[in-house]
């Protein structure tokens, strides 16, 4: 990875120098826009509009628009007098609970790398958030624009996560909203076993993406001058249900099979014991309860008469009663 910024993170009066990377980068598959007849890339100009004439990069100014067609022109002098604090720093300016950032305002998320000399504070810094389970509200200047962002740790090493500001996120202003819905209990009780026939531990790597791997099968095929492969797609898409009970309930019976049929796949097969240790009993083939039945019942012996006690003998002359 290449750095793409190098500053300092201001954490009271610790200065953390470090080195920012992109943590991300899109897969997509690029393509070239060509001539379709002869195959030649297609170049845009810039073109002005007043005197029809390229117009160089280093000639380019902004302009804000005003409305009306009217332009206000900004130069790198107008730019150069904005108060950039932040243009080397990672300014710290409050720790919050991590829950309470609301994972609609991430944007761009960025590692952090300390330099040699920098590595114990910056270690000081990662296991302190993870002890409190805080993360940090910083201001840094990227692009000649100051964001506001989050310090958050993942895994071993500091995350700087660009955010959005406050103003720059929409409210849902849909017509549903003042509607005065209610859902039935058994509705609701079937939708909340939907969701735990479906619940499970969120892996990442379960998914891939199929259609950058189609496109890439299909590429393939052109260069090597093969046939453009088929992909096969999921089967019909499901049909509305009359009634949303009635897909509730198909959809847990599906979930839970699915389920089942997985959690089947996943466990080893029994080992079957075939042998069986020889008996008496046993040892001729014969089943147990038969030979019981065949063997001769004993007869009881006669009980024995009660035995009678001897006369109780008459004490000598002269011995004490």
């Amino acid at each position: 990875m290449r750095s793409i910024w190098n500053g300092t993170i201001s954490f009271g009066l610790v200065s953390i120098a470090v080195k920012l990377y992109a943590a991300t980068e899109e897969k997509h598959v690029r393509f070239h826009q060509i001539h379709g007849a002869d195959g030649s890339r297609i170049r845009y100009k810039r073109m002005c509009v007043g005197c029809g004439e390229e117009v160089a990069y280093d000639d380019l100014v902004k302009g804000f628009e005003l409305g009306g067609g009217d332009m206000v022109v900004l130069t790198d002098a107008d730019f150069a007098g904005l108060p950039l604090t932040s243009t080397k720093a990672i300014d710290v300016l409050e720790f919050v609970p991590a829950e309470q950032v609301d994972p609609i305002l991430y944007a761009a998320a960025y590692y952090l790398e300390p330099d040699r000399a920098a590595v114990k504070p910056y270690v000081l810094l990662r296991e302190a958030l993870n002890r409190t389970n805080q993360i940090a509200i910083v201001k840094v200047a990227l692009r000649q624009r100051e964001q506001l962002a989050t310090l958050r740790v993942r895994g071993t090493v500091l995350v700087l996560n660009t955010v959005l500001w406050p103003d720059e996120v929409r409210e849902p202003t849909f017509p549903f909203l003042d509607a005065d819905l209610e859902t039935r209990p058994a509705e609701l009780a079937m939708a909340t076993s939907l969701i735990e026939s479906m619940a499970t531990d969120f892996h990442p790597k379960r998914y891939t993406d199929d259609y950058r791997s189609a496109l890439q099968a299909v590429i393939e095929a052109k260069v090597a001058g093969r046939e453009v492969v088929s992909v096969e797609d999921d089967g019909p898409a499901p049909t509305a249900a009359a009634d949303l009970m009635t897909a509730l309930r198909a959809s847990v019976e599906r979930a839970r099979a699915a389920r089942a049929g997985s959690a089947e796949t996943a466990k080893p097969p029994r080992k079957r014991t075939t042998s069986r240790k020889a008996t008496p009993a046993n040892a001729a083939g014969t089943p147990k309860r038969a030979q019981a039945r065949a063997q001769p019942t004993p007869t009881k012996a006669p009980a024995k008469a009660p035995a009678r006690k001897a006369p109780a003998r008459k004490p000598k002359s002269g011995s004490p009663a």
